[in-house]
């Protein structure tokens, strides 16, 4: 007989989730939500259609009281164009913060996937279609915090 697995016996693994829909980069907007990267650690490889960050996430998915960071990089495929509003990529002092992402549909299953930034900041990335990957890099590391990212009620 086969037991039904327990919640218990899962392991903590790096996360390494795709992207195809709009349902699916909800997921990873939710999970690097507050993640911050220094303006220099993201690139667009035009001739592979390739945009990539390195980020800082917090942990969510361990809850807010593990105040716990690992790097990973969100990678995005069939990048045709990118766009910035808020960056100054002279500015190599810069730290950016990731509040979330978002998917504008276009024609013919492409669109823009919307980074939005802390400060008005927004990265725009003219996509064929939805393929992006979220791929923890590093093990997890203490939050120099060392508490969760809070966010001021209005």
């Amino acid at each position: 007989m086969i037991d039904d697995a327990r919640f218990e016996d899962g392991r903590e693994t790096p996360l390494n989730l795709g992207a195809t829909d709009v349902d699916d980069l909800e997921v990873i907007s939710a999970l690097v939500q507050d993640a911050v990267l220094p303006v220099t650690e993201m690139t667009y490889v035009a001739r592979e259609r390739r945009f990539a960050m390195l980020l800082n996430r917090f942990r969510w998915e361990n809850g807010a009281q593990s105040a716990e960071r690992v790097q990973c990089v969100l990678s995005v495929e069939g990048v045709m164009k990118v766009s910035s509003q808020g960056v100054d990529r002279s500015d190599t002092d810069m730290i950016l913060s990731v509040l979330s992402l978002g998917f504008e549909a276009g024609k013919d299953g492409g669109g823009t996937v919307e980074i939005i930034l802390a400060g008005d900041g927004a990265l725009r990335l003219s996509v064929e279609a939805i393929e992006a990957r979220l791929k923890d890099v590093t093990k997890p590391y203490t939050a120099p915090s060392r508490r969760a990212p809070s966010h001021p009620q209005e």
